[in-house]
């Protein structure tokens, strides 16, 4: 019998909503890595995970930063994910990020996934829960909390039914030549520069040459890991840590990509992009939402427009800055 395809599971929500602390009630790590992260008692960087579902699915857990200021480090954690656990606490319920994050994951066709209302020893889980059926249709609502552990195990077994609900993003992509976009960079000693991602297409293996872009760069893959276990081949969609021989640890960055030499990518000025402001899809939502005056409904929506009016022309400039 075959085994399922790994997935990659990301959270999402407000900061302060208990989305680490969660992770770390399911999965036993702390996701948290840096210093400053445990001093201010906040998530900065992306956090990593391995997560073993009640039937024994292997997942790949990405926690986010919920700071408004992090918002591009949160997306940059979510392009590669295939369902998302939205995480909102009981005491305070949907905030602007956790709109935000709908938002996101909407622009990103992430369809699947998991509501968690955290905090629930500290407060009733019904009005959180009541906010979130009219953000995310669809979604199952589960009440927990991360510090007595109640729920713990129900939040485990619906993240195994929508894992059953979802088709992996990438195995459509698994014919393609191999672009791994990097989200993490870091020394491991004895081995040298790591880099990590979720592999957008093609496939990895353990001696291949590739190119680093933008600095078309080769390195050699030393070794891979691939949703935390040692492996020869990695395949589209799954979750890898790529050691690479051939180039230290300052010359790559998060942004970077790994791709197969045949891909035949470049660096280059010039994007055709469609854009698409988001303001319509917030405003329902919030109108939804419980206990929201409609002056203040009006407010966040003539803000949106402002910031993307603001956007566009920030974005028409650059793009008359660039060389022909």
């Amino acid at each position: 019998m075959t085994a399922p395809a790994a997935l990659v599971l990301g959270t999402a929500g407000h900061i302060d909503h208990g989305k680490t602390a969660l992770v770390r009630a399911l999965t036993g790590v702390d996701t948290d890595r840096l210093p400053e992260e445990h001093a201010r008692g906040m998530s900065i960087e992306l956090g990593f995970a391995p997560l073993v579902l009640p039937g024994g699915r292997h997942v790949s857990v990405v926690d986010v930063p919920g700071h408004e200021r992090f918002v591009r480090t949160m997306v940059a954690g979510a392009t590669g994910i295939d369902f998302h656990l939205m995480v909102i606490a009981a005491d305070d319920g949907v905030m602007p990020q956790t709109l935000e994050h709908a938002e996101v994951l909407a622009a990103l066709g992430i369809e699947q996934g998991v509501v968690a209302i955290t905090k629930c020893d500290r407060a009733s889980p019904q009005p959180a829960a009541a906010d979130a059926a009219a953000l995310l249709p669809g979604a199952e609502v589960v009440a927990c909390s991360a510090r007595t552990g109640e729920g713990i195990a129900a939040v485990a077994a619906a993240l195994e039914r929508a894992a059953e609900r979802v088709t992996p993003r990438g195995e459509g992509r698994r014919e393609r030549a191999s672009v791994l976009h990097i989200d993490r960079a870091f020394t491991i000693h004895g081995a040298g520069t790591v880099v990590t991602g979720t592999l957008w297409s093609g496939s990895l293996a353990v001696g291949d040459t590739l190119a680093l872009l933008p600095a078309q760069r080769p390195v050699r893959v030393r070794s891979l890991q691939v949703h935390d276990q040692p492996a020869e081949r990695a395949h589209a969609g799954q979750r890898v840590a790529v050691n690479l021989a051939g180039i230290p640890r300052r010359d790559v960055a998060r942004g970077d990509a790994l791709a197969d030499l045949a891909a035949g990518l470049a660096p280059t000025q010039v994007v055709d992009a469609a854009l698409q402001i988001l303001i319509f899809p917030v405003r329902e939502a919030v109108a939804a939402i419980s206990g929201v005056a409609a002056a203040d409904m009006v407010e966040l929506a003539l803000q949106a427009e402002s910031l993307a009016a603001r956007k566009l022309a920030a974005i028409r400039g650059a793009m008359d800055g660039l060389d022909p």
